[in-house]
């Protein structure tokens, strides 16, 4: 993907540019990371979106925007490897915790635990740049297994999202590396 803007390097840096080593891929970038076209959030349940940002599936990770316009309980889950997350508005924590993840904050959560993700009821929107890697696992109050998501799920939903909505099945492309 890349960016419309024409940029005249100063005098002083032109010349510095060299090729891609044979076989690399170019860099990525998003230039409107919160999208304003609705089509580019990927409906992921009731009032809960996703923007993808990068899907690498070498490194079998994810880097997207979670969106949250409801309160309550998002979802209990394990994760098989570390996450990042940046608070970008709203607030939310874990019912395990004794932290909130307050917009500005970053969170660094460590592979194998089980936590419940939680939205407060006077949070009219919840926005957190969440990088994952692996696998989330999500399961009900006992512990049993209802699903999970990582990568290649993340990269099947967000296809079938943008051919459902005109963009094209495609159009995930741009975000594989």
């Amino acid at each position: 993907m890349s960016n419309s803007t024409t940029r005249t390097h100063p005098a002083h840096l032109q010349g510095f540019a060299t090729p891609l080593p044979p076989f690399a891929v170019p860099d990525l970038l998003v230039p409107n990371a919160l999208a304003e076209d609705e089509r580019e959030w990927v409906l992921q349940a009731p009032n809960v979106w996703f923007r993808p940002l990068m899907f690498n599936v070498t490194q079998g990770y994810f880097v997207n925007i979670l969106r949250v316009r409801k309160t309550g309980v998002l979802s209990r889950h394990r994760h098989s490897g570390p996450v990042h997350a940046y608070v970008l508005k709203g607030r939310w924590y874990y019912l395990e915790h004794d932290w909130t993840a307050t917009e500005g904050a970053y969170a660094h959560e460590v592979p194998g635990e089980v936590h419940t993700l939680y939205v407060p009821e006077d949070v009219p929107e919840m926005l957190t740049l969440f990088h994952v890697t692996g696998t989330y696992t999500y399961l009900d109050e006992q512990g049993q297994l209802l699903g999970y998501e990582d990568v290649f799920t993340k990269i099947e939903a967000a296809s079938k999202h943008y051919e459902a909505v005109g963009l094209g099945a495609d159009y995930v492309k741009r975000f594989i590396r």
